[in-house]
């Protein structure tokens, strides 16, 4: 068969699948350039919120945006605690921060997937800092061991640090599975000139768009503006 009879039998065959992939192409592309945008804006901490979590956040919140509205609002902490950094801070984005710290809150309007591909409700939650463990279950998931953990604001009402197993059990409600809500940290590195801003990152499971901010480190009246990542969408290849 001469391959004019093969493309007189199937044109339309090839045709049709050369579409398709094209198609495909085209989405995925689009997908990946999705524009996210970030802004402060001015509006109180969620009434889910403890008097004495909503007490310690600002009263601006950092609004992220996508093509369909907001993705997510988050309060960060006015002044958010730190400690000496440990002797040892290999693979530490921040270890001027204390594991269990309460960072700030956050609130999705519609359902997400988290860092672990896990979905999560729309609501409210709390936000704490934690660093993922050292044992063969959590290799691989991030380059940094810097995580920040959903938690139930009507269970996590204190603004005092809490214990690895009390966060990890906290944080376990957020979700469907017998797992924490995880949402990758990341260092400063490609970080926008304008802050709030979210910019996208190559990862080894495909581009992650990652929110930049600053966050007040410190002590109240010694405090020290300091730039962070957040991963808000995005997930990781060992989920």
């Amino acid at each position: 068969m001469t391959p004019k009879t093969v493309y007189q039998r199937f044109p339309r065959t090839i045709f049709r699948a050369a579409f398709a992939a094209a198609a495909l192409f085209a989405f995925a592309a689009t997908a990946a350039a999705q524009s996210y945008t970030a802004a402060t804006v001015s509006q109180a901490p969620p009434a889910e919120l403890s008097a004495a979590v909503r007490g310690v956040l600002d009263s601006q919140a950092i609004e992220v945006k996508d093509a369909n509205g907001v993705l997510c609002d988050i309060w960060l902490r006015k002044d958010i605690p730190t400690i000496p950094p440990p002797a040892m801070t290999l693979g530490i984005v921040y270890p001027q921060l204390a594991p269990g710290t309460l960072v700030g809150a956050i609130r999705f309007p519609a359902e997400v997937i988290d860092f672990r591909d896990q979905k999560i409700k729309p609501g409210v939650y709390t936000l704490r800092y934690e660093l993922n463990p050292v044992d063969g279950n959590h290799q691989g998931v991030a380059p940094q061991r810097d995580f920040l953990l959903l938690g139930p604001p009507a269970d996590d009402t204190t603004t005092d640090t809490l214990d690895f197993k009390p966060l990890v059990k906290l944080s376990k409600e957020t979700t469907t599975h017998n797992h924490p809500s995880v949402w990758s940290l990341m260092p400063a590195d490609g970080a926008p000139a304008q802050l709030p801003g979210v910019a996208p990152q190559d990862s080894d499971n495909g581009t992650i768009q990652v929110l930049f901010f600053k966050a007040n480190l410190g002590a109240a009246g010694a405090a020290k503006p300091t730039t962070m990542g957040l991963v808000v969408v995005g997930t990781s290849s060992a989920s």
